[in-house]
């Protein structure tokens, strides 16, 4: 059996104090017949992410404008599928996603159990949960999902996804910019490929400001709660395969 190759995307904005550590694990990290290769994404950060991503490998993005999250993980979907790779991983450049999960996270993609598979915190309830603020839009964004599309995800926030390489194509044709993880569910469900969550320990932030903070909140909620109306509508009533 041949190795399936997976790249590793990793947005990384301001994240100096997290991602050399990060890509060092990665670069140590070995699982049986799965060629990993970590690619960061660097979304113009201010500090000193760039340099110190450069002492660790050749192989990144170095975007030329900030693009912010969705943008900077869709340029790596990009790169995976124009690089022919089998599969790929968004990893958070925070320390938060639990490398040695890595493994149970491609396993279902390798046994073709589904198209995206995404790490839970709250399947098993162990490890860093979130604030109660998080956790009631993560519950609110749940219930949203079930009441659109009869599908039962508990971390539609979580950025801790595997993607094959159907999944691929999907999202190098449009992903969602601002706030992508809760909108992309529609985009995938409505595209007809399968979910799968698994249950991770995830770790708290271990250094630097997470793009969505307590003041923004109330705007977080409304704005994706649109965007993913907005893709919806789009999607089932038009049958197109991207919402644009």
């Amino acid at each position: 059996m041949s190795n399936l190759n997976v790249l590793i995307i990793i947005p990384c904005y301001n994240e100096g104090a997290n991602i050399g550590k990060l890509l060092d694990e990665l670069i140590q990290l070995k699982i049986s017949r799965v060629r990993l290769q970590p690619l960061p994404v660097n979304d113009c950060s201010l500090d000193n992410t760039l340099n110190e991503i450069k002492k660790r490998t050749s192989t990144f993005l170095d975007l030329p404008i900030n693009l912010g999250i969705g943008g900077a993980v869709q340029s790596g979907f990009k790169y995976a599928h124009k690089n022919n790779f089998d599969a790929a991983i968004q990893l958070d450049g925070d320390g938060q996603h639990p490398i040695n999960e890595i493994k149970n996270l491609i396993e279902p993609l390798i046994n073709k159990e589904a198209d995206i598979v995404i790490g839970s915190r709250f399947i098993e309830k162990q490890g860093f949960q979130s604030t109660i603020m998080r956790r009631a839009g993560i519950k609110y964004f749940k219930n949203l999902n079930k009441f659109l599309l009869g599908l039962k995800i508990t971390d539609s926030t979580s950025g801790f996804r595997a993607l094959n390489n159907k999944a691929l194509q999907v999202v190098c044709d449009y992903y969602p910019d601002e706030y992508p993880e809760p909108e992309a569910i529609v985009l995938y469900t409505l595209n007809h490929l399968s979910i799968k969550e698994i249950p991770v320990m995830m770790n708290e932030r271990q250094g630097g400001q997470s793009s969505i903070r307590s003041f923004s909140s109330i705007y977080y909620m409304i704005k994706v709660s649109l965007g993913i109306l907005f893709i919806y509508i789009r999607l089932k009533f038009n049958g197109k395969r991207n919402p644009l």
